[in-house]
């Protein structure tokens, strides 16, 4: 036991106190700064590895658990920040300026609520106070500016000396650019594969993303181009499948899910939506429209991770098409509480990938 209340002695007692994701003491990791002794009241900073950390918590409890031993100490202060850590660059493909990780949200086949997922990931990531952009690469059908509430928004494009640069739209803590803002609402896309690689590749490195700790990538459903141009384009910190509990839909997305593997796109693990459904009148009813238990078994025989089920309900379809997501709509529901422990899930992972790479 130390006899002097110090910065020595706080930092000493703070050793043993590991992040429970990578194991690592929080002191030689660097994220126990700013120690200030005042009197009988200590305080300190604690720097996460995400805003989004799930165990953010537990490890604010477990450091004023071991100052508290200390002789002398009355209070403990903790400040809690964070410094998402950057992917890791690979030499035949080029990162977005600004931006740390990006994650693409994937689909075997369409109709899953790939891009709920994606809008409402995106959302509550940026709840935490990370910085957080939203690409829809869905060029054929981008909906993500409705399910946003930016359905009529009129992008900014600059012209700079290094061309024309798009200024992305903004609503909900997430900034966006979509195909949805270039074309009017009716008209169709009408493309082959040159020409929606060449968007996507405009949307990564002619869009002024700013500094964001994460770019999710809504992708269209499928294993197509979109998918290609964006595995060769940059590093990416992973992917994440949706998928039903239905049979036909996980077929699909374990094509999905091995065409990423195949790429040396990490896989973060599958996300099983529409996974029983919610009666408005009846909320403890759960009725499984789409079969139960096909998301789990499918993790299992591929070796990736569950990273939870999101039920079916009335609400997640409402807040889609208002374009207020259900995260901000109704953060009580258990939809909204599914897909936040996702998004907190999927942050923590993208992290110790990130420090242990």
């Amino acid at each position: 036991m130390y006899d002097v209340l110090d910065s020595r002695s706080v930092l000493e007692v703070l050793r043993p106190v590991q992040d429970p994701e990578l194991r690592k003491s929080l002191v030689e990791l660097n994220m126990i700064r700013n120690v200030n002794i005042d009197g009988g009241k200590v305080s300190f900073t604690l720097v996460l590895t995400t805003p989004a950390c799930p165990l953010r918590e537990f490890i604010v409890e477990d450091c004023e658990k071991a100052v508290k031993k200390l002789p002398g100490v009355m209070e403990v202060e903790v400040e809690v920040t964070a410094e998402t850590p950057q992917q890791k660059s690979l030499p035949d493909r080029n990162g977005v300026p600004g931006v740390k990780n990006i994650l693409a949200v994937s689909s075997g086949k369409g109709g899953v609520g790939k891009s709920t997922v994606a809008v409402n990931i995106a959302v509550a990531l940026a709840q935490t106070g990370a910085k957080v952009g939203l690409l829809d690469a869905d060029i054929y059908g981008p909906n993500d500016p409705t399910m946003l509430g930016l359905g009529d928004t009129q992008i900014v494009v600059r012209s700079t000396d290094k061309g024309e640069v798009l200024e992305p739209a903004f609503n909900h803590g997430v900034k966006l650019v979509s195909m949805g803002f270039l074309i009017d609402k009716d008209q169709p896309v009408i493309w082959r594969g040159p020409m929606l690689n060449g968007v996507i590749r405009q949307f990564l490195y002619q869009v002024e993303w700013g500094e964001l700790d994460y770019l999710i990538v809504d992708m269209p459903p499928g294993t197509g181009d979109a998918q290609l141009t964006l595995a060769q384009a940059v590093p990416m910190a992973g992917s994440v499948i949706v998928t039903t509990p239905q049979t036909v839909a996980l077929l699909d997305a374990r094509k999905g899910l091995r065409m990423f593997q195949q790429m040396n796109v990490p896989v973060l693990g599958i996300v099983e939506n529409m996974s029983y459904f919610i009666p408005p009148d009846m909320p403890d009813k759960q009725y499984d429209i789409f079969g139960s238990g096909g998301g789990e078994k499918t993790a299992t025989e591929l070796g990736v991770p569950l990273l939870g089920c999101v039920p079916l309900e009335i609400s997640t379809r409402v807040g889609g098409d208002s374009g207020v997501p259900i995260v901000v709509s109704q953060p009580d529901s258990a939809s909204a509480k599914a897909l936040k422990a996702i998004a907190l899930t999927i942050a923590g992972k993208v992290s110790v990938a990130a420090l242990t790479a």
